[in-house]
C-alpha cells in the first residue's frame, strides 16, 4: 500500500479547479465505521465483491491520489502525512480480518444447514418405514376379523376339552379290569383271620411276617389250587386287555384318518370363505338366538309404558320424551294404580315359569337322542377301526412273510461244507471255557449272566504273563487251523479238476 502512496503525481495545467479537491479529499477520507458499513454491502450484493477487498481499496485510493494531485498541482508540488497513510492501512487490515471472519461464519452456517438437511431426511425415512408398517399392522387386523367371522361346518368328534380328559380318564380307572392277584396274595386272604385268632395283638408287620413264615413250610401240593386260579385269572385279563389294546390303536388309526379328512375339508371351506370376503365385506353377524325359547317377560312398568306410548305417538312425541313422560307418570302413579299392571307381571312370570319348564324338558330329550345318535356313531367308527387295523394288520403279516422268505433264500445261498475247517476261538473264549466249568461246580444255583460278569472280571484282572498262557493256546489252534484249510483247498481244486475232466470226456 506504501508504493501506491509513492507513485509519480501527474499536474493538471487547468485553472479553473482550486478549491473543489480540498473538499473532494474530505469527503472520501471515510471513518471506520462507514468503511465497514460499505465492506458489509459489498459482502451481502456479491461473493465477488467480497472475495477482492484489496481491488476496491486500491481504486479508492487512486480516486484520492488523482484528486490530490489536481490539488498539489494548484497550490505546488506537495506529499501527503505519513500518519494518515498509516491510518488508512490499518482500516484495511481491519476489513480484511471482518471479511475472513464473515467467511468463516458462512462456512459454519453452511455446515449446520447441511446437518439439518441430513436429520430431516432421517426423521421424513423414519415416518415413512412407521407408515408402511402402520399400512401392514391394519391389513393384518383386517385379515384377523375376517377370520372371526369365518364359521366352518366341520367338527371334531375326538377334539375333547381338558375336563372331559380328565373326566375319562376317570372312568376308565373306575371301569378299568382289575390286575390278578398272585396265589401268595390269594392264599394270605384265606389264612389271614385263622393267624388273627391265633395273634390277636399282633400289629400289621407281625402278622405279615407270620403269614410269611407259614408260606414257606406250604406244600407244593397246597399252592397248586391257588397258582391254578391266578393262572385262569391271568389269562382272562390278558386277553381284556389285548381287546383294549387293539380298540386303542384301531381308534388312533380311525382319528389320524379322519383328521387327514377334516383339515382337507377345512381349507377348502376357508378357501371359499376368502373368495367371498374379497368379493364383498360381510357384515358381523349377530348371535343366533333360539326361536323355540320362550321371551322373558315384561315388568309392571313396561306394560303400562307400552299402552301409554299409542298416544304420546299420536302427539307427536319422540322416543325420548315418550320414555321421561311415561317415567315420571309412573312415580307419581299410587299403588292402587300400578296393582292391575302388578298382577299382569305376575301372571305374565308365571305363564313364562311353564313355558321354560317346557322347553327345558324338550332341550334334556335332544341332548339325550343326541347322546344316542353320539354313541351309536361311536359303535360305527370302532367297527369301521377294526376293519382299519385288520387291513394293517394283514400287510404287516404280508411284509413279514416275505422278509422270512429272502432270509430263507438268503441262507439256502449260504450253505457252507461241512468238511470245511472252522475257524478256532480266541485266547478269553478259551479261558471262560475252561472257567465255566469251573464256577459251575463252586456255585451250584447261580444264573448264566452272573457267571458271564464273573469271567470278564476274573479275564480284566489277570496279568499279562497269566493270559500269555491262553495266547499261546489260541495260537498253536490257529496254525492247526490254518494247515487244514490248506489242505481243504487243495482236496476243493482237486475235486473240482476231476470234476472237469469228467465233463470234458462225456462232451
Amino acid at each position: 500500500m506504501a508504493a501506491i502512496a509513492e507513485m509519480p503525481t501527474v499536474a493538471d495545467p487547468a485553472p479553473t479547479k482550486k478549491a473543489r479537491s480540498r473538499k473532494a479529499l474530505k469527503q472520501k477520507t471515510a471513518s471506520t465505521n462507514e468503511a465497514n458499513v460499505v465492506a458489509e454491502t459489498l459482502a451481502e450484493s456479491s461473493p465477488a465483491a467480497a472475495l477482492l477487498p484489496e481491488d476496491i481499496a486500491g481504486k479508492e485510493n487512486h480516486e484520492s491520489l488523482s484528486k490530490k494531485t489536481k490539488k498539489g498541482a494548484a497550490k505546488g508540488k506537495k506529499q501527503q502525512p505519513p500518519s494518515e497513510v498509516s491510518s488508512f492501512e490499518k482500516e484495511l487490515q481491519e476489513m480484511q480480518e471482518q471479511l475472513e471472519k464473515l467467511k468463516i461464519e458462512k462456512e459454519q452456517t453452511e455446515e449446520a444447514l447441511k446437518a439439518r438437511e441430513e436429520t430431516l431426511k432421517q426423521k421424513e425415512e423414519e415416518i415413512e418405514t412407521r407408515d408402511r408398517e402402520q399400512e401392514k399392522l391394519k391389513i393384518e387386523l383386517k385379515k384377523l376379523q375376517k377370520m372371526k367371522e369365518f364359521k366352518p361346518t366341520v367338527t371334531f368328534p375326538f377334539g375333547l376339552s381338558v375336563k372331559d380328559q380328565e373326566q375319562d380318564k376317570k372312568d376308565k380307572k373306575k371301569n378299568s379290569t382289575k390286575k390278578p392277584s398272585p396265589p401268595y396274595v390269594l392264599w394270605c386272604k384265606d389264612q389271614w383271620n385263622e393267624v388273627k385268632k391265633e395273634y390277636p395283638d399282633a400289629d400289621f408287620k407281625e402278622m405279615s411276617n407270620l403269614i410269611a413264615t407259614k408260606w414257606k413250610t406250604v406244600t407244593a401240593e397246597e399252592k397248586k389250587p391257588y397258582e391254578e386260579k391266578y393262572q385262569a385269572e391271568k389269562e382272562a385279563y390278558l386277553k381284556i386287555v389285548g381287546n383294549e389294546k387293539r380298540e386303542h390303536e384301531a381308534m388312533r388309526l380311525f382319528e389320524d384318518e379322519h383328521k387327514q379328512k377334516t383339515a382337507m375339508e377345512l381349507l377348502e371351506q376357508y378357501l371359499q370363505f376368502l373368495q367371498e370376503a374379497d368379493k364383498k365385506d360381510t357384515k358381523k353377524a349377530k348371535k343366533e338366538k333360539d326361536p323355540l325359547k320362550p321371551k322373558h317377560p315384561m315388568s309392571a312398568y313396561f306394560i303400562f309404558s307400552n299402552e301409554r306410548r299409542a298416544a304420546l305417538v299420536a302427539d307427536n312425541k319422540n322416543v325420548v320424551e315418550i320414555a321421561k313422560i311415561t317415567g315420571e307418570e309412573w312415580k307419581n302413579m299410587s299403588d292402587k294404580q300400578k296393582l292391575p299392571y302388578e298382577k299382569r307381571a305376575i301372571k305374565n312370570k308365571e305363564q313364562y315359569a311353564k313355558e321354560m319348564e317346557v322347553y327345558k324338558q324338550k332341550k334334556d330329550e335332544e341332548t339325550a337322542d343326541m347322546k344316542k345318535e353320539e354313541e351309536e356313531l361311536m359303535k360305527l367308527q370302532k367297527q369301521e377301526a377294526m376293519q382299519l387295523l385288520k387291513k394293517k394288520e394283514k400287510t404287516e403279516t404280508m411284509i413279514k412273510k416275505t422278509k422270512e422268505t429272502l432270509q430263507k433264500q438268503k441262507k439256502e445261498k449260504k450253505i457252507t461244507d461241512p468238511n470245511k475247517p472252522k475257524k478256532p476261538a480266541s485266547s478269553f473264549l478259551i479261558f471262560s471255557k475252561e472257567t465255566r466249568k469251573n464256577l459251575a461246580e463252586e456255585r451250584p444255583g447261580t444264573n448264566n449272566s452272573t457267571i458271564n460278569a464273573l469271567i470278564s472280571l476274573k479275564w480284566k484282572e489277570m496279568s499279562e504273563e497269566d493270559k500269555q498262557v491262553w495266547n499261546s493256546k489260541a495260537a498253536e489252534a490257529m496254525e492247526v487251523y490254518k494247515k487244514e484249510l490248506e489242505e481243504y483247498n487243495k482236496k476243493v481244486v482237486a475235486e473240482e479238476e476231476a470234476a472237469a475232466a469228467l465233463m470234458n470226456k462225456d462232451n
